[in-house]
């Protein structure tokens, strides 16, 4: 089976040129001004048109309330929403009716207390993103480049699909995914030649170690 790959913090088109030609399945968009790799709504609006059928738009927001959802919604032709922040098990639910778009919720991961943790969203969410846990005063909830434990995650069985991220890179993904049987990959950090600075090349091979 293919490991689908999610190529996030996106900024031109050219960025989503060569996603598109490494073959992800997903793409992100991040709106968190405190993000090298934030983008305005109406930069969003035309990455999102540019992209092509088949790859999924997925916006990464953190703790965003109801009048930002509704903005970044209204203007962007989106597939899922992945919320990145705090937000409750109850705010995945509540943002799942709201907006009627798929909801991914990004949990960060240093010790088997947060695995646990982990499984109280599957039931609210559709699918789930196993991060790095940011370190204490990081302004960053993720893209940071950290990595974690994989082997936390062995032996878990997951009730919706769910995807590792956290310090992977072109260089270490094939080992993360054969550690803990990951179908799923995301990637930020790892595909830049510096903050906020897509690869083309990086990209390229990112998706296919995945599937190495």
């Amino acid at each position: 089976m293919k490991v689908r790959a999610k190529l996030c913090g996106l900024t031109t088109q050219d960025d989503i040129d060569a996603a598109a030609t490494a073959g992800a399945a997903y793409i992100g968009l991040v709106f968190f001004e405190k993000s090298p790799r934030n983008v305005a709504i109406e930069t969003a609006r035309s990455l999102a048109l540019h992209a092509p059928v088949g790859l999924a738009k997925v916006a990464l927001v953190v703790n965003a309330d109801d009048a930002a959802l509704d903005c970044i919604t209204a203007s962007v032709p989106l597939d899922m929403l992945q919320l990145h922040g705090v937000e409750s098990p109850e705010r995945v639910a509540a943002v799942k009716a709201r907006y009627g778009l798929p909801v991914m919720k990004a949990l960060g991961i240093a010790s088997g207390d947060d695995v646990a943790r982990a499984q109280l969203y599957a039931g609210v969410a559709d699918q789930l993103l196993l991060d790095a846990k940011p370190a204490e005063g990081d302004a960053l909830p993720g893209g940071n480049g950290l990595s974690f434990d994989w082997r936390l995650l062995e032996g878990e069985s997951w009730s919706v699909p769910w995807m590792l991220a956290g310090g992977l890179t072109p260089d270490n993904v094939a080992e993360a995914v054969h550690c803990c049987a990951a179908r799923q990959v995301d990637v930020s950090s790892g595909i830049e030649t510096a903050p906020g600075q897509k690869s083309a090349e990086l990209m390229a091979k990112f998706v296919s170690e995945a599937n190495r």
